[in-house]
């Protein structure tokens, strides 16, 4: 009897252990690099809910496009802006019924936190005598979503050819904040969500119809879309509790 029952017992087990492994999987995210610290809570709360883990990648939304172009193997792509997501869905790199605008956000001008400016950010800004010669921390203007949305502000409140000269450019957002954070640069243009996890001030917002709406478009990828995991976990970023997270962190939660 007893060597019936350890039979019996080693066959529970070694059938409980296949189903296990069957309930947990990884969903792997390409996510822009804004969304580091949000993502972080959002991404442990729902591997305790789900037992699936997430492995997530942050960078410029370019940067992490051309990678999943490239053959990067990810699940779910989260752009900071439209037209990256447009690129890759293009290249048929994603599950087009599984797209929609997440959240947006609003853009803002910083300087390091011991600074006392306050400023209205309008046509009459001098922000190129504000630097006194130093430079303004932007994310690449000619690629990274809030490079390119910095740009656009600059350019349609005139103040562009003023300050091109004047930009240190960096590889995302993450990489712009940082050179005000360390007092590398006296002034950057981040994103709201940005500057609040940061140790810097925020000293004037951009006007909101100064560029195009901030965006943050989210999809599985083709290879997402045949993964239960991966479609658990983009249906948990547009629940209620990560919506919560996500406003907490100052997004805005897009219908």
């Amino acid at each position: 009897m007893r060597r019936i029952l350890g039979v019996v017992v080693s066959l529970v087990l070694l059938w409980s252990v296949p189903s296990v492994a069957a309930r947990a999987d990884q969903v792997t995210v390409l996510a822009a690099a804004s969304l580091t610290d949000v993502l972080g809570q959002i991404d442990g709360d729902f591997q305790k809910q789900s037992g699936n883990a997430v492995k997530a990648a942050f960078g410029g939304s370019s940067a992490l496009a051309k990678q999943l172009e490239a053959g990067a193997p990810a699940d779910l792509f989260i752009s900071a802006d439209v037209p990256w997501m447009d690129y890759v869905a293009k290249a048929n790199l994603i599950d087009p019924s599984s797209r929609s605008n997440l959240l947006g956000n609003h853009l803002v001008l910083v300087a390091p936190a011991d600074s006392t400016a306050s400023v209205t950010i309008d046509q009459n800004l001098d922000l190129a005598g504000m630097l006194k010669g130093g430079k303004l921390s932007v994310a690449d203007t000619n690629a990274v979503p809030a490079g390119k949305y910095a740009k656009a502000s600059l350019t349609k409140l005139g103040m562009w050819d003023k300050v091109e000269n004047s930009l240190a450019q960096a590889e995302n957002v993450r990489a712009a904040l940082a050179l005000v954070e360390r007092g590398e640069a006296p002034l950057g243009i981040v994103y709201q969500t940005d500057a609040a996890v940061a140790k810097v001030k925020v000293i004037g917002t951009f006007p909101d119809d100064s560029h195009p709406p901030i965006i943050y478009p989210v999809a599985l990828t083709v290879q997402g879309a045949k993964s239960d995991a991966a479609k658990a976990y983009l249906a948990y970023l547009k629940s209620d509790a990560a919506k919560a997270v996500f406003q907490k962190a100052g997004f805005i939660i897009l219908p």
